[in-house]
């Protein structure tokens, strides 16, 4: 539990980070800026933040499915049922007794409120924000949802929680962009976790080979925190992994529609971003994957309604095909495009 101001040097931070446009797409959080900066605008009564975590640490390995790059990775807070619905309705109940016991006011938050639950739980002693900005727990490593309830009560403040991550760099060297510009700064524009689920125009070419399988999410930061060794798979069943999200064929994935898709990812986060984002992400996949039997998905793709998909299909295939092959293709598919992001794609593939 902490104090609403003990947000701290993070509402500086966060205007800064915004000034930089390190945010990408995510224009809702220039939006809310200043309720996010400062918990009393949200609600001006509150006088205490309890935040609480909740593990869900993965039974296996999740960097394990990256070499299998016929199949896709998928970060392991998506794979079971979408978390939000989850520690949402834990946290109601919570209120709701806490209301009943101290005719107190309470208000509910998960992530999809402007709050900064990162700060705020640290500065409540639930951990540390590490080098990849994410909170690292000394008994959870760095497996927690987190989920806020503010109150009007004014009850006794916990001390924040020390960095502990010391002259380790695990977390920034391992990651496959370079989303990292320097220790405990993050340019989402680099982040596969924002390229693959918030990002909603093309990939950036660049980048597109860095990704490798990695179709929703990336754990790679998260895996390797040393603190990891003290953290205990997650015991809530609904968050469990469903079978059909660990190391899905991209073969699979790539003949989904839309009814499909909803049907597949149904309660699950993945459902937020939508079958065209969701394929895009699959096709730079099957792109990297190196496997010329992958080809003729791609090749399905480049006829899809969205020109998103259409685009992504155009470069994967120029990935996978011999040049001779694929130019033949492209004499009888380029003339029919009408948008520019899919006829640079095409420009951008013949050409190279």
């Amino acid at each position: 539990m902490t104090r609403p101001e003990a947000i701290g040097k993070a509402a500086p931070h966060l205007h800064d980070w915004l000034h930089l446009g390190a945010h990408g797409d995510m224009d809702w959080m220039e939006r809310t800026r200043d309720r996010r900066a400062d918990p009393r605008i949200l609600w001006p009564e509150v006088k205490r933040v309890v935040v609480l975590g909740l593990n869900y640490g993965p039974q296996d390995d999740p960097l394990a499915v990256l070499p299998r790059r016929e199949r896709g990775a998928i970060s392991v807070y998506a794979g079971g049922d979408d978390y939000h619905d989850l520690i949402k309705g834990k946290l109601k109940r919570l209120a709701e007794w806490l209301k009943k016991e101290t005719a107190s006011e309470l208000k509910v938050f998960v992530d999809t409120a402007p709050v900064m639950e990162k700060p705020l739980a640290e500065a409540a002693g639930l951990g540390w924000q590490g080098k990849h900005t994410n909170l690292v727990s000394r008994a959870h490593g760095s497996w927690l949802f987190l989920g806020v309830l503010f109150t009007n009560l004014e009850l006794p403040a916990d001390e924040p929680e020390p960095d502990y991550c010391g002259s380790c760099r695990a977390c920034l060297d391992i990651c496959p962009t370079k989303a990292f510009p320097a220790p405990y700064q993050l340019d989402a524009r680099r982040c596969i976790s924002y390229l693959t689920i918030e990002h909603r125009g093309p990939i950036p070419r660049e980048l597109r080979p860095l990704m490798g399988n990695r179709i929703y999410g990336c754990d790679d930061c998260l895996a390797v925190c040393p603190w990891n060794k003290f953290a205990q798979a997650g015991h809530e069943a609904r968050l469990a992994a469903r079978a059909e999200n660990r190391a899905p064929a991209l073969a699979e994935l790539a003949r989904l529609d839309d009814a499909a898709f909803r049907a597949r990812f149904a309660k699950s986060p993945i459902k937020r971003t939508g079958r065209d984002r969701f394929l895009r992400n699959v096709l730079v996949a099957i792109g990297n994957a190196g496997d010329p039997s992958l080809a003729s998905e791609a090749e399905r793709l480049i006829d899809d309604p969205s020109a998103l998909v259409r685009g992504a299909a155009v470069w994967a295939l120029a990935r996978l095909l011999p040049a001779a092959t694929f130019m033949q293709i492209a004499e009888t598919h380029r003339p029919r495009e009408s948008d520019p992001m899919v006829i640079e794609e095409w420009q951008s593939a013949t050409a190279a």
